[in-house]
C-alpha cells in the first residue's frame, strides 16, 4: 500500500512540477526507463513466484540502469550511440516480455 501511495505521489509531483532533463542527459533517460522497467517486471515475477528479495531488487534496478547508461555512453564516445541504444532497448525489451510471459503463465496457468 505504501508503494502505491508513493507511486501516485511521485506521478502527481512530476505532473505538477514538470521537471526538465538537461540536454546532456536526454539520450540516457529512455534507456534508464527501459532498464528500470526490466527490474520492475523481474521484481513482479519474483513476487508472484514467492522468491522476492528487496536487496536483490534494488541492486538489480541500480545495476541495470548503470550498465545500460554506460553502454550508451560508450557508444556515444565511439560514435555509434544510436546503434548501441537500440541494442540495449532490444535486449531489455526481450527480458521485459520474457518476464511478462512468465507472469501471464503463472497467473493464467497457461
Amino acid at each position: 500500500m505504501i508503494a502505491i501511495i508513493g507511486l501516485l505521489a511521485g506521478v502527481l509531483v512530476g505532473v505538477l512540477l514538470e521537471p526538465s532533463v538537461p540536454p546532456s542527459l536526454q539520450p540516457y533517460l529512455p534507456i534508464a526507463i527501459v532498464a528500470a522497467l526490466d527490474a520492475l517486471f523481474g521484481g513482479l515475477r519474483a513476487v508472484i513466484e514467492g522468491i522476492f528479495d528487496d536487496r536483490v531488487f534494488v541492486v538489480s534496478l541500480v545495476f541495470n540502469v548503470v550498465v545500460a547508461a554506460f553502454v550508451v555512453f560508450l557508444g556515444d564516445q565511439l560514435g555509434v550511440g544510436a546503434q548501441l541504444s537500440t541494442g540495449v532497448v532490444v535486449v531489455l525489451g526481450i527480458r521485459i516480455f520474457s518476464n511478462a510471459a512468465a507472469i501471464r503463465r503463472h497467473l493464467l496457468g497457461s
